[in-house]
């Protein structure tokens, strides 16, 4: 039986920052329109965090099962090393789904009915990530999916339940966050290219190859800075505080120009979520320091 041990570092929580991030940048933009409410941003964190957890366990439930995880490189997948039975792997991602979901519920419940249909697409986009019998994560479409709910509905979202209005500065922010997000799982696959490769897991990094990917990487990361730009044309310059981050993401792409490949490519991954969390905490600081009074 797994461990508890074993059991957290399948929810894989070097992964949570890029959970913790959308909510911070949307609250940035919230507490800026003047419409901070501290319970409904503690909600939205809490179906990030709940859903980025279920991710990982439906990951490793689909890929465990599908034997993708056979010669894995990376953290310990729970199914695909036997240390788990994918009945309880992919109860806990049910779980996981039903903490979102109720957290969510009670934001739907509150807010607007429509979200429920945003709600409902992110469960479904997480499952069939690389669940089901035509899973989009094993046709080069991962980064769809998380530059869209894990960038840009889950920023303009968090601003939105608390103001109720699409404010200023929030889709920039969610494109912004978005890029890094998907940056963390370019870097992700790019580490997977030969083991994809040799199982038939079609990943955006296998389609482009490793030097594509690399490039790929380093455009996202510009991408990100941008965007923070563009907030600060259209909003505050204090949101170029987000550039406090590129210490951090100049040294993962400095590893990334090296040419990592394999396990050397995990500190990437951990260096790449911390770049994410502190950009968005600069934004969230300086949309919080341009806040009319």
């Amino acid at each position: 039986m797994a461990t508890t041990t074993q059991w957290v570092e399948a929810a894989r929580p070097r992964t949570l920052p890029a959970a913790v991030a959308p909510v911070l940048a949307g609250t940035g933009v919230a507490v800026h329109a003047d419409g901070f409410v501290w319970w409904k941003a503690t909600l939205a964190l809490v179906v990030a965090l709940a859903l980025q957890v279920a991710v990982n366990y439906a990951n490793d439930y689909s890929d465990g099962v599908r034997g993708t995880d056979a010669n894995r490189v990376g953290p310990l997948r729970l199914v695909g090393s036997g240390t788990a039975t994918p009945l309880q792997v992919r109860s806990a991602a049910l779980a996981s789904f039903g903490v979102a979901g109720v957290a969510g519920l009670v934001l739907v419940a509150t807010t607007t009915w429509w979200l429920l249909l945003f709600g409902a697409a992110a469960i479904i986009a997480a499952w069939y990530y690389t669940g089901g019998s035509k899973p989009y994560g094993y046709h080069a479409l991962g980064e769809v999916f998380v530059f869209v709910f894990f960038g840009l509905v889950a920023v303009a979202g968090t601003a939105y339940v608390q103001t109720e209005q699409l404010s200023d500065g929030a889709v920039s922010a969610g494109c912004g966050v978005g890029a890094l997000a998907c940056a963390i799982l370019v870097a992700n696959n790019l580490r997977d290219i030969p083991t994809d490769e040799l199982v038939g897991k079609r990943t955006l990094a296998v389609v482009l190859g490793d030097r594509r990917s690399r490039d790929a990487y380093l455009a996202l990361h510009i991408a990100a800075y941008g965007c923070a730009a563009l907030v600060a044309v259209t909003v505050t310059w204090w949101a170029l505080l987000a550039s406090v981050a590129l210490p951090l993401s100049v040294r993962a792409q400095s590893v990334v120009r090296r040419g990592a490949t394999g396990p050397a490519l995990v500190v990437v991954l951990r260096d790449t979520g911390l770049t994410e969390l502190v950009y968005a905490a600069g934004l969230f600081a300086g949309l919080v320091i341009a806040a009319p009074r």
